[in-house]
């Protein structure tokens, strides 16, 4: 998550984080549109199962963006508690431990005294840390765009419920594009992530499958 200041100019929800979201939506969606039976259901109940996966998507989409906003305030009241430790610290030695305790590996391992005496003389200069953390017009925005890659998924794959017929060519349609989805949200994970994109688009519609069957067994 983007917990950069505002002066920093990088995209609000970074590639992963929006293919995150979308993978999110389509698994949460075929948990709905994979329970429909072609060979019992009516129209009444295809309505109701669309409906469902629309509504779960706009529910789940909320609590999302909700939990991306808190996780951003957790993550900067810690920095906050942290950089308000080492200033408050008469040792430097202390408040450049204090520095690399709070760096993610492998990064710790990476910075040595120099560069963390540096960044700890940095924070001693700053005339004030904010008293407390908040959130500014890019987090809002990005948990807009988590709430819409969330619902927005949805769309694609229940939209043939509403266009084709019969059921089972509308199914057939719906599966396939949700496949797609899948696929390509793996294939440009795995670029993103310099791994091998085929095999990792073919892996997360693997993945994708087995989720959904585990949703649809326990009741989802």
């Amino acid at each position: 998550m983007r917990v950069g200041g505002p002066g920093r100019r990088e995209r609000v929800l970074d590639p992963v984080e929006r293919l995150s979201e979308v993978l999110f939506g389509l698994i949460m969606v075929l948990s709905f549109t994979c329970s429909i039976s072609a060979a019992s259901a009516g129209q009444e109940e295809v309505r109701a199962v669309v409906v469902g996966a629309i509504g779960c998507n706009l529910a789940w989409g909320i609590v999302d963006a909700v939990m991306y906003l808190l996780a951003l305030l957790l993550e900067r009241g810690r920095s906050l508690s942290i950089g308000r430790a080492v200033r408050a610290s008469p040792d430097p030695e202390h408040g450049r431990r204090l520095l690399a305790q709070a760096l993610p590996e492998p990064l710790d391992q990476l910075f040595e005294g120099p560069a963390l005496e540096s960044a700890r003389a940095k924070l001693t200069a700053l005339p004030a840390l904010p008293k407390r953390p908040h959130l500014g017009k890019r987090d809002w925005l990005g948990a807009l765009g988590v709430f819409l890659l969330v619902f927005l998924s949805t769309f694609p794959v229940v939209i043939p419920f509403l266009v084709f017929s019969p059921l089972h060519h509308a199914m057939r349609i719906s599966n396939g594009v949700a496949i797609v989805m899948l696929y390509l949200a793996g294939h440009l994970l795995g670029r993103h992530a310099g791994l091998r994109p085929v095999r990792t688009g073919l892996t997360m519609v693997a993945i994708g499958i087995v989720l959904v069957g585990i949703t649809i067994a326990l009741g989802g």
